[in-house]
């Protein structure tokens, strides 16, 4: 059997797919590559372009690769983008995620899992933010992963399809042995941008906001490396093979950075003490989010590189081997 990766030639799905051949497991990617790159999928896993929601072609597939997990990556993440164009957010997030489910319930896919967010959590006045708190997004972005969410336990309810929602905090970094990194060049994560600034390929790093409720009124976020975090799937999915309950958990650390503690560091590691330029904050940005995960870590899922300095060097020699490749 196998397992079907889509999204797999983009930032998180190409670290899942090495994770998954380092575990021997033979994997497919579907990647329509809007955003994810060719080069990200390694030869030994079989790479079909197309999209999440071309239901003959998933089936196909299926079928042909005798698939029997799905790890779904695919997806718009940027909440000013989806607060400004919500509907191509809704057609992207959800209604390609329901043909997806729709075809993995026709075909008997055994496992799903599914790449959620943080963001479902909103504006929540607690923190750590646990699973069991109420859903309630205050952008797009949020409420599509949200409605997916809702869309696997009813579907599992009815049909039996057995899944694991996984809810990311702010992912980052690269792979150690250089073989995967963020790639998109105008991705605004802050780890990245901020790394292109501090090698002069951006002129200057923008902060969005110094005066939400936080002690020096920048976000904080929970940041989570790569690595781990697809590691925390191959959790997941042991723990699906084995006859677990469907579930929804956090990734993180459970322990945040604000913007101007990742920049001190930015700035430390790659010795450059670049421009940074404060705007307004941006709509639907919340204050605070930090992860509990205590579920993640009582399945035995531990992380190998929660250290922001180790982060960010990653992520700065990532930026600089996706220098070479374009130079050459």
């Amino acid at each position: 059997m196998a397992v079907l990766v889509v999204g797999g030639a983009g930032y998180i799905g190409s670290h899942m797919v090495l994770e998954l051949l380092d575990a021997g497991e033979k994997v497919v990617v579907l990647d329509d590559l809007s955003t994810g790159y060719r080069w990200a999928v390694p030869p030994a896993a079989t790479f079909v372009l197309g999209d999440a929601g071309d239901q003959g072609l998933v089936s196909r597939v299926i079928d042909e690769h005798g698939i029997d997990s799905i790890l779904h990556f695919a997806a718009r993440i940027v909440v000013p983008e989806s607060v400004a164009d919500p509907l191509a957010y809704y057609l992207n997030n959800t209604v390609k995620s329901r043909a997806l489910i729709e075809t993995a319930v026709e075909k008997g896919v055994r496992h799903f899992i599914f790449s959620s967010t943080a963001t479902v959590y909103g504006n929540a006045d607690v923190s750590p933010l646990s699973e069991d708190l109420p859903v309630a997004p205050i952008n797009p972005y949020g409420r599509t992963k949200a409605v997916t969410e809702w869309m696997l336990e009813d579907a599992h309810r009815a049909h039996g399809l057995r899944y694991a929602v996984l809810r990311y905090f702010n992912v980052a970094g690269a792979d150690p042995k250089g073989r995967s990194g963020q790639s998109t060049p105008q991705a605004t994560h802050l780890l990245k941008v901020a790394s292109q600034v501090a090698l002069g390929q951006r002129p200057f790093l923008e902060v969005y906001g110094t005066d939400y409720d936080t002690p020096d009124g920048t976000c904080i976020r929970d940041y989570v490396q790569v690595n781990d975090l697809a590691r925390a799937h191959l959790v997941a999915l042991d723990h699906l093979r084995k006859g677990g309950d469907c579930t929804v958990m956090n990734c993180g650390y459970g322990h945040g950075a604000s913007v101007l503690d990742v920049i001190r560091v930015v700035k430390s590691v790659s010795g450059v003490d670049f421009e940074v330029r404060y705007s307004p904050r941006r709509e639907g940005d919340p204050d605070t989010l930090v992860a509990k995960v205590d579920r993640i870590r009582g399945l035995g899922w531990q992380p190998r590189h929660d250290n922001l300095e180790e982060i960010v060097a990653q992520a700065l020699n990532w930026e600089r081997a996706l220098a070479e490749r374009k130079a050459a």
